[in-house]
Parts: C-alpha cells; sequence; structure tokens
C-alpha cells in the first residue's frame, strides 16, 4: 500500500493533481483544500491511499494523516464509496466529521451532495466511537473567499467549470469563509439540478 508520497507538483487541476515522483507522473485524486496548497513546480508532500479495483488503481492523496484516515473510515460504511468519501471530505474537515457523527447530527452528514437520510444513519450507526478527533483541523487553513472551494468541489462532482462558477455566483452576494461552503455547495448544486454541462 502506498502511504505517502513526496516529489514535484507538475499540474494541479479541479479534482486532482499530477505529482513527479522518481521520473513518473502520479495522478492523485484529492480535495479542493489539498489542491488549493499545491502549486506547480514546487515539492507535496501527501498522505495517500490506493483503492485497488479490478479494472483500475486509483490513487487518493491529502494533506493531513486524519483526512486519509478520515477517508479510509468513511469507505468502510455500507453504500459510501471513494468518490462520496471524497465529497464529504470536500464539504467537512475531519474535525467536523468527527464531531458530527460523535454528536449524532445527521443534517450535518445530509449536507453532503451524494448523502440521503439512509447513509447519513449509517455512516452514524457504524462510525459510532470510531473516528478520533484529529489534534489538528485535518485541512490546511484557508483565509478569505472559498467560493473556489464551492466550485472546485461541483466540478469534482462532474459539472464542468463555467456551469459551476455560474452557479457559485448565482447563490451568493460576495465573498464567502470556509464555514458557509457546505450552504453553499447545497445552494449551488439545487440551482445546477441534474444537468451536467
Amino acid at each position: 500500500m502506498i502511504a505517502q508520497l513526496a516529489g514535484t507538483v507538475v499540474h494541479v487541476g479541479a479534482s486532482a493533481a499530477v505529482i513527479e515522483v522518481g521520473g513518473m507522473g502520479l495522478h492523485v485524486l484529492s480535495t479542493p483544500s489539498t489542491l488549493a496548497e499545491l502549486r506547480v513546480g514546487s515539492v507535496a508532500r501527501l498522505h495517500t491511499h490506493l483503492v485497488v479495483r479490478e479494472d483500475s488503481l486509483t490513487l487518493y492523496g491529502f494533506g493531513a494523516a486524519s483526512e486519509r484516515d478520515t477517508f479510509v473510515a468513511l469507505q468502510n460504511v455500507q453504500g459510501v464509496g471513494p468518490r462520496l468519501a471524497l465529497a464529504m471530505l470536500a464539504v467537512h474537515s475531519p474535525r467536523d466529521l468527527t464531531a458530527a457523527v460523535q454528536a449524532g447530527d445527521r443534517a450535518a452528514l445530509e449536507k453532503v451532495p451524494g448523502v440521503g437520510a439512509k447513509v447519513a444513519a449509517r455512516l452514524l450507526l457504524e462510525l459510532g466511537g470510531k473516528l478520533v478527533m484529529p489534534e489538528t483541523d485535518g485541512s490546511p487553513a484557508r483565509a478569505g473567499d472559498a467560493r473556489d472551494q464551492v466550485a472546485e468541489a461541483l466540478v469534482g462532482l462532474g459539472w464542468n467549470a463555467k456551469a459551476a462558477a455560474k452557479a457559485v455566483e448565482g447563490v451568493t452576494d460576495g465573498p464567502i469563509d470556509d464555514s458557509a461552503v457546505p450552504d453553499t455547495l447545497r445552494a449551488a448544486l439545487q440551482s445546477l439540478g441534474g444537468s451536467r454541462g
């Protein structure tokens, strides 16, 4: 299992980055908060998890070990795959997810696109006592406008960049902070409906 990698960032996209390690470019899927901290040409160190399927090997990378560990724990819940686990970490930090599970806050979990009442109930039931509050937040500190984070999350969920940006502009009046990301993401998804451009 690939637990960590360090290499030069050669590309950063909306949902993934390419990290050059030993002459190979590794395609690493990640959260908007982790990707926002990467800079082309700089050296990145990511905590990783390799998802092995019959027809694919997919590498996921995170800026903090707590993010990676939460990502792995989420997938142990029936009905939660890598894509949904990544969406959950795009909306909530590991600390927020742990707090929501510990408090039995189903509404907080349902703010994540793709998490309905049944999945939220399973998350609370199966993760109770299994998520440990990280010593740090688990996501890099971000200041200022978090609208780009919402747009990147929409792109990661399948919409094109232009439609995502337009949806975010349509539901915000100005800059937003990190605490408003879940509500803004949900509002943008409602405005987009089911059409992925």
